[in-house]
């Protein structure tokens, strides 16, 4: 797996079975996302909390989400930026139905720039992800941009401030990932059967 090609194959044939996935399968998905992430006290009581806009077959948050403001968090939506010439991920508050603009990979984005929050703000983070394992690895598109953005936790005894949980389809579980020196491990995975403590509890 750690071959580039076979990281590109690995990743083709995960997106090629998320968009195959029938809109009662998503639904039903979403829903046990929901019970998955309520199991995690901190989404039941975190004040800042940040996702994604599913795309391209991601898992939906919509059904984790709606409670939130009813309990006053804040959900935020991931902003990207450039910095040094690389891009990260900057965030910024959202709630359904609220305008958003299409940033040039196609990724809906808040119009709230006067509202962005820097990552080490947060108090929890929805982590998308390709694959994952359950000591915390993740496999993403590759483009770093979570790695980046969430690169002042290296080194840092965790779990600590964001929690960071990656949500993902049980199918998307593999054996093993291998880990580069610049990965950033997740705390915790969510998906659509089960939450898996990635910190050394009960994983």
């Amino acid at each position: 797996m750690s071959k580039l090609p076979e990281r590109r194959e690995l990743r083709a044939d995960l997106v090629q079975r998320r968009r195959q996935l029938k809109p009662a399968e998503r639904v039903a998905a979403a829903q046990g996302l929901r019970q998955s992430l309520e199991q995690l006290p901190e989404f039941l009581t975190d004040t800042h909390i940040a996702g994604y806009w599913a795309t391209g077959g991601e898992l939906p948050l919509n059904m984790a989400i709606a409670p939130l403001a009813a309990r006053g968090q804040t959900f935020y939506l991931p902003i990207v930026t450039k910095s040094g010439g690389k891009r990260r991920l900057t965030f910024a508050p959202w709630t359904t139905g609220e305008d958003v603009d299409t940033n040039d990979l196609g990724i809906p984005e808040p119009k709230a720039s006067e509202r962005i929050v820097e990552a080490d703000r947060l108090d929890l983070v929805l982590v998308p992800l390709l694959g994952f394992d359950r000591r915390g690895n993740r496999l993403g598109f590759g483009g770093g941009y979570y790695d980046r953005s969430f690169e002042f936790l290296r080194g840092k005894d965790r779990p600590t401030q964001p929690l960071l949980v990656g949500v993902g389809y049980a199918f998307q579980e593999l054996d093993a990932i291998e880990t580069a020196e610049w990965d950033i491990s997740l705390d915790y995975v969510a998906t659509d059967k089960e939450l898996i403590d990635c910190t050394g509890g009960a994983a």
